[in-house]
């Protein structure tokens, strides 16, 4: 019976940590429950630099309760993406392995091929979106969430960018492995 190698770092990353993502439906639920209480309070509502209107459909009894479904439903997802694997990042002795979201491919990188290994930080921005095996200006990136990456270059030319919460830790790990 072969014996499983050992695992040198792992790091396990999730979608729901994602600002742009956390943004995004955080505003979708606040529309929801600021169009839901628009719905039970109908008057008009007038502020210094503009005016809302009553809510349109006055006939209709409870016809503004689907915005709270709809953003108690964004809000119970959101919690729920939280738990949902993105990127699993495994490093063996001699190779390193991405495993991704449901449908993804894993991608296995051979340690002994990679040239230059550094880490760095990501420029100021708070909304990035989460991406896997994005091959975009000679580039492959891997992203979840956090400030910073490690950059691999290997000899054919492809440079692979993982985001890690982990940074110095896989970076530290890699760097062993390339001085094998």
């Amino acid at each position: 019976m072969p014996t499983e190698p050992k695992i040198l770092f792992e790091e396990r990353q999730y979608l729901g940590h994602n600002r742009l993502s956390i943004v995004i439906r955080t505003a979708l639920a606040l529309f929801c429950f600021v169009a839901y209480y628009w719905s039970e309070n109908p008057k008009p509502v007038e502020f210094t630099f503009f005016k809302i209107g009553s809510y349109p459909i006055q006939d209709f009894s409870n016809s503004g309760l689907i915005f709270f479904i709809v953003g108690t439903s964004i809000l119970v997802l959101s919690a729920g993406l939280t738990f949902v694997l993105h990127i699993h990042t495994k490093v063996y002795d001699g190779y390193m392995i991405l495993d991704g979201f449901w449908t993804s491919r894993k991608i296995k990188i051979d340690l002994s091929n990679i040239t230059f290994v550094r880490k760095s930080r990501y420029k100021k921005n708070i909304l990035r979106r989460a991406v896997y095996n994005l091959h975009n200006m000679g580039v492959i990136r891997f992203y979840t969430s956090g400030e910073d990456f490690v950059e691999l270059t290997d000899n054919t030319g492809f440079t692979y960018r993982i985001g890690s919460q982990k940074t110095p830790e896989l970076f530290n790990t890699l760097k062993r492995q390339l001085k094998k």
